[in-house]
């Protein structure tokens, strides 16, 4: 099943796509017909409460950086402000000079989980997606960390659904194209850790909410993208998300758009 969020008639909710049409799965809205994707404005899927990435999970990757295989799986967080919807996007900041693509395989998860064994995993995931670790890697080298280079808004595109019946992740094909090009090119095969191992490993050292979202890693093939770009990554029987590539506004003043957004 292919879960989508999205907004329509000042309402946002959760349906299921299915052969082009979007079905609301919330009674309460109203909702009895079919809509098309037409109608509807796609939303990012959640606001999870973290997103925890995965350095290094990618043989292909560790050796084009010239890294060892890590011996544990080597986590960092993103924010959820960095997340965006497919079709939305990514916005180069005046503050770095090269912001690069990571397609990545998303892990959605289901349920609280916490010290689950990697053999008893499969009822904690919801589903999977496509994301994109976006990375100012200029910013990477300077700081020494991720927190600044990998937090931008925008830059964690998930989308453009979640896909719930994928029988195994652990052998699917993802590519990365800017512009109709391949660039990145690879098998979920060849990571390092599994899914289950790296999400049962993670949640030994925190406890994962329903919503929260672990992005497994990048193969080889990582490159810079430019204002005017368009980046798609592609896995297998997931799905496809797109996104455009725009410099960031000057900031001028303040961002107070969502009045709840307060602490009262």
């Amino acid at each position: 099943m292919r879960i989508i969020r999205v907004a329509y008639n000042n309402y946002s909710f959760y349906a299921q796509l299915l052969d082009g049409e979007v079905l609301c799965l919330d009674r309460s809205k109203g909702l009895d017909k079919p809509l098309s994707l037409s109608e509807v404005q796609v939303l990012p899927l959640a606001v999870p409460s973290k997103i925890v990435c995965l350095g290094l999970n990618y043989r292909s990757h560790a050796e084009e950086l010239g890294h060892e295989l890590p011996q544990e799986p080597l986590i960092f967080l993103k924010p959820p402000t960095s997340v965006i919807a497919h079709g939305q996007p990514i916005l180069i900041p005046s503050m770095s000079e090269q912001v690069d693509y990571e397609g990545e395989l998303a892990v959605i998860i289901g349920r609280q989980c916490k010290n689950v064994p990697a053999d008893e995993l499969a009822p904690y995931i919801f589903g999977y997606a496509c994301a994109n670790d976006v990375t100012a890697r200029d910013l990477q080298r300077k700081d020494g960390l991720f927190t600044r280079a990998k937090g931008f808004d925008t830059f964690a595109p998930i989308g453009p659904w979640i896909e719930t019946d994928v029988s195994n992740p652990g052998n699917l094909n993802i590519r990365t194209l800017v512009n109709g090009q391949v660039r990145q090119q690879g098998n979920t095969s060849e990571m390092v850790f599994s899914v289950p191992e790296a999400v049962s490993f993670i949640s030994r050292v925190m406890t994962l909410m329903p919503g929260d979202v672990v992005l497994t890693g990048t193969p080889a093939g990582i490159g810079e993208l430019k204002a005017g770009d368009e980046v798609t990554v592609e896995i297998e029987t997931v799905g496809l998300l797109t996104n455009t590539v725009q410099n960031a506004p000057q900031p001028s003043a303040p961002v107070t758009e969502d009045p709840a957004a307060t602490l009262q």
